[in-house]
C-alpha cells in the first residue's frame, strides 16, 4: 500500500511539473505564433498590392546571410540545430535565433520568397524550450524532452493542429523511433501553444474534401499509384533542395553574396514566367486546388520556387508549400485517374508532406484533424505509402534513420535464400 502511494505521489509531480513547464512554453510560442501568422497576413497583402517588392528579395537575403553569418553562430543550422538537440546534442539553441528566423521569415515573405511557416514555429518552440531547460535546470533527457516538446508547440500553433503537431513532434527526429516517453509534455505543450494562438482571434482555414467516395478494388489501385506519385514528388522536394544548396556553396563561399544571388535568380524567372503566383505562401492554391481550379501544372510551379527559395538559403518552412505541392498535384491527378478533385486533393495535400518529412502518424493525423475521420483509412494508405517510397532522407538532414524503410523484409529475404542454399 504504501509503495503504491509512493508511486501515486511520484506520478502526480510528474504531472503537477510539466503540465507547469508546458503551460509555460505553450503560452510564449503560442503569442509568438499569433504574432508571426498575423505579421504574414500582413506583409502578404502589402505584397500582393506592391508587386514591385519582389525586386528587393536579393537584398532582404543579403542582409539576413549577414546577420546570421556575423550575429547568428550556430542559429544558421535552423531546423536541423533544433533537431540534433533533441536528439541528445549538447550544442546551445540561442535565444537570438527566435528574432533571426522570425524576422528573416516575415521579411521572405514580404518581398515574394516562396518558403512556408512550420520551420520558424519549430526554430522558435526549439529555442524556447532549450532556454526553459536551463531555467528550469533539467537533466540532459528532461532538456530533449523539452525540445521535443517546443517542436510540438511550434507546429501545434502554427497549422491549429495539436494532436498532429503531439505526433510530429515525437516522429520527426528519427525514422523508425518515436519519442514515446515525451508524449504528455509534448501532449499538453501542443494543447496550450494553441488554445494561446486561437485566444489571439487566429483562424485556421479548413479545406472541404467533398464526398468520401466508398472502398472497391478499383480505388484501391489507383490510391497506390497516387501514393507512389506522392512520395516520389516529395523526394523530389527534398533532394533538390539539398542539391541546390550544395550548387550555392560550391560557386558562392559567402553566403551574403549567395543570397543575393539565389534571390536575384527567383526574381528573374518570375519576370520571365510573368507570374507571381507561386510567390509567398501562396495560400490561393488550395484554394483553387479543392475548388477545382487549380491550373494543371501549379505543381510544378510551386515546386520549383520553393526549392530556388530553400535552395538559396531565405529563412522560412517547407510544409506550407509541400501542402499546396500536394494538394495542386492531386487535383491534377484526379481527372486522369477519374476521382473526385477535392478527394484527390486532401490526399495529396497530406502525402507529399508524409513522403518529404518521413513523418507517417503525424501526417495520418493531420489530415484527420483538417478534414474529418470519414476518411481515415485512406488518409493512412496514402501516408504510408508516400512514406515508403520517398527514400530514407528528408527535408531535415539532421534526421535520424534508426531503422531502414524495408529492412523488416531483410530477414526474410535471408531465410529464404538460406533454405534455396
Amino acid at each position: 500500500m504504501e509503495k503504491q502511494t509512493t508511486n501515486v505521489l511520484r506520478i502526480g509531480g510528474y504531472m503537477l511539473k510539466w503540465l507547469l513547464i508546458t503551460a509555460i512554453l505553450g503560452v510564449v510560442m503560442g503569442s509568438l505564433s499569433a504574432f508571426f501568422l498575423n505579421s504574414l497576413t500582413f506583409v502578404t497583402n502589402l505584397r500582393l498590392t506592391h508587386t514591385w517588392l519582389l525586386f528587393l528579395l536579393p537584398v532582404s537575403g543579403a542582409i539576413f546571410a549577414y546577420l546570421y553569418t556575423n550575429y547568428g553562430g550556430n542559429s544558421s543550422r535552423g531546423n536541423n540545430l533544433v533537431i540534433d538537440q533533441g536528439n541528445g546534442g549538447e550544442e546551445r539553441v540561442p535565444l537570438r535565433l527566435i528574432p533571426l528566423t522570425l524576422f528573416g521569415t516575415i521579411t521572405t515573405h514580404l518581398f515574394g520568397g516562396s518558403v512556408g511557416r512550420e520551420g520558424t514555429a519549430v526554430q522558435m518552440g526549439g529555442a524556447l524550450a532549450d532556454n526553459l531547460s536551463r531555467v528550469f535546470k533539467l537533466n540532459q533527457l528532461e532538456r530533449e524532452i523539452l525540445i521535443i516538446s517546443g517542436i510540438s508547440a511550434g507546429f501545434s500553433s502554427v497549422f491549429g493542429t495539436p494532436l498532429a503537431g503531439t505526433l510530429f513532434g515525437l516522429e520527426v527526429l528519427a525514422i523508425g523511433k518515436v519519442r514515446t516517453e515525451a508524449l504528455f509534455p509534448s501532449f499538453f505543450a501542443a494543447i496550450f501553444a494553441n488554445l494561446m494562438t486561437e485566444s489571439f482571434g487566429i483562424v485556421h482555414v479548413h479545406y472541404p474534401m467533398g464526398e468520401i467516395p466508398a472502398w472497391s478494388g478499383s480505388l484501391f489501385g489507383k490510391l497506390m499509384l497516387a501514393g507512389i506519385v506522392f512520395g516520389l514528388c516529395g523526394w523530389v522536394f527534398s533532394r533538390s533542395i539539398v542539391f541546390l544548396k550544395k550548387v550555392y556553396a560550391n560557386w558562392f563561399t559567402n553566403p551574403v553574396l549567395r543570397n543575393f544571388i539565389g534571390g536575384a535568380i527567383v526574381v528573374l524567372v518570375a519576370v520571365v514566367l510573368q507570374t507571381q503566383r507561386y510567390l509567398g505562401l501562396s495560400l490561393s492554391l488550395l484554394q483553387d486546388a479543392f475548388n477545382g481550379n487549380a491550373h494543371p501544372f501549379d505543381f510544378l510551379g510551386k515546386l520549383g520556387f520553393t526549392i530556388l527559395s530553400l535552395g538559396a538559403g531565405f529563412q522560412g518552412g517547407e510544409v506550407t508549400p509541400l501542402f499546396e505541392i500536394g494538394a495542386t498535384l492531386g487535383a491534377s491527378l484526379a481527372p486522369i485517374l477519374h476521382v473526385s478533385v477535392p478527394f484527390l486533393a486532401g490526399l495529396g495535400f497530406i502525402g507529399v508532406f508524409s513522403g518529404a518529412t518521413n513523418t507517417p502518424i503525424a501526417c495520418f493525423i493531420m489530415g484527420v484533424e483538417l478534414f474529418g475521420s470519414e476518411a481515415a483509412v485512406y488518409f493512412f494508405l496514402i501516408c504510408l505509402v508516400s512514406f515508403m517510397c520517398s527514400g530514407n532522407n528528408g527535408i531535415y538532414s539532421a534526421q535520424q534513420v534508426s531503422i531502414k524503410k524495408g529492412i523488416f523484409f531483410t530477414p526474410v529475404l535471408e531465410s529464404f535464400r538460406n533454405k534455396r542454399k
